[in-house]
């Protein structure tokens, strides 16, 4: 593929998606974390339950282990009597055995004699006075079931029972299940390693005090919070100046030592652009895409260099955000084996017209006003590419391809910011 400004062949983002999909094949890469270490994480393999849960019956209430059958056509006006022969101990097996007549005492998650049947609840019972009988007794109000109020073995996961999915990012209570089965290791995908580099003889590191002409650099630290707010592991090469030689060997040290490339700035078209070649010369097939129907982030660049992907993102960090989410991030999900993406969405209406071109998928960003029980989505002021943008908004409406803009009251779907 010739270098040249022909290169610049503008496609729509589902074009540029498609073509680096035909071209790019992620390999799996896995790893073996701790429980403690698991949040977040993608899992590499099905989770297969080892055992029973729980593995003994055992109580869901507070109240009396007893014979289903002994209750029956019970009522306050009728109690059934029956006789209390012990109490099962919270943390240790029941060896009292029940007769007809007879029930157990039983806590919220204390075993039950093997002969027990139901459990009725304590609010359902009252003592007998134990001046009139010999031991202790209790008058059971309303008849229970067979079963009620009974946690049975394995009624919650049974041994053999897959409880979680390969692909599925690892939650809290994801973490308090597979504590509760003993299972302290697991299977994760590997964090992809994304190579970061910022470029720009204008561009100073964020804690300094940039001159006239100078600008601080935005795309590392956000661009690096991204990738891992997506799952993998940035890896900062700093600011490398508008020469060719610095940047190509840079570009080729992250190629070498990271999964991925991102590169922000030197994507547009101009004499001065050097990251395209550069970005081609790392590795067959090169670069895929140069240029998407987008607003922001037209002049982005997609490449493959010997597997791993390689991205040109436009300098703005509104347009590097924007394009980052659309090519960056899914590409880190896929690399993870993430089933599919997170991001929330929600229905709002437009409280004014947003106008477009056809031709461009548009992103704006907006802020969100519940009103009356429906949600109201506002354009936020300001030019598009003006970072504190992002930072007012509460999500994005993309404005599609060939739309001529979006009518004031029209319901829109809004990603909404994670």
């Amino acid at each position: 593929m010739a270098i040249t400004s022909e290169l610049f062949t503008v496609r729509t983002p589902q074009q540029a998606w498609a073509l680096l999909q035909q071209y790019f094949t992620p390999q799996l890469k896995t790893e073996v974390v701790t429980l403690g270490e698991a949040l977040g994480r993608v899992l590499a393999a099905d989770v297969v339950s080892p055992e029973d849960l729980p593995t003994f019956r055992r109580s869901t209430v507070d109240g009396y282990a007893l014979n289903a059958g002994d209750t029956y056509g019970a009522s306050p006006g009728l109690p059934a009597l029956l006789s209390v022969i012990g109490e099962a101990t919270m943390g240790q097996a029941v060896e009292i055995s029940m007769g007809e007549g007879e029930a157990v005492l039983v806590h919220t998650g204390s075993a039950l004699p093997a002969d027990a049947t139901a459990v009725v609840m304590v609010e359902h019972t009252q003592s007998v006075n134990a001046q009139l009988t010999s031991q202790a007794a209790i008058e059971v109000m309303r008849p229970v079931a067979v079963g009620e109020n009974i946690f049975q073995v394995g009624e919650d996961v049974q041994r053999g029972e897959i409880i979680l999915r390969a692909g599925q990012p690892i939650r809290p209570q994801d973490i308090g299940g597979l504590a509760a089965l003993g299972i302290v290791v697991l299977t994760v995908a590997k964090r992809p390693k994304v190579g970061i580099i910022s470029t720009g003889d204008e561009v100073v590191p964020p804690d300094q005090t940039p001159r006239i002409g100078q600008i601080r650099d935005v795309n590392s630290v956000a661009l690096g919070a991204m990738v891992q707010q997506t799952g993998g592991l940035p890896v900062y090469y700093g600011i490398v100046p508008d020469v060719r030689v610095q940047l190509a060997a840079v570009a080729a040290a992250a190629k070498n030592e990271c999964d991925m490339v991102v590169l922000s700035a030197g994507s547009s078209v101009s004499y001065r652009d050097m990251s395209v070649e550069i970005i081609h010369a790392l590795g067959q097939p090169g670069v895929l895409v140069h240029g998407v129907s987008v607003k922001p982030g037209k002049p982005t660049i997609i490449a493959l260099a010997e597997g791993v992907p390689v991205f040109g993102l436009p300098g703005n960090p509104v347009s590097a955000m924007t394009i980052f989410e659309l090519f960056v991030a899914p590409t880190i999900r896929l690399m993870l084996g993430l089933r599919q993406a997170t991001q929330a969405k929600l229905q709002a209406r437009l409280t004014r017209n947003i106008a477009s071109t056809t031709g461009r998928e548009d992103y704006v960003q907006v802020t969100i006003e519940e009103r009356d029980g429906d949600y109201w989505a506002t354009p936020v002021a300001g030019k598009p590419n003006q970072i504190f943008t992002m930072l007012r908004a509460h999500g994005v409406v993309c404005v599609p391809l060939n739309a001529n803009g979006l009518a004031a009251g029209e319901v829109v779907e809004v990603q909404v910011g994670k």
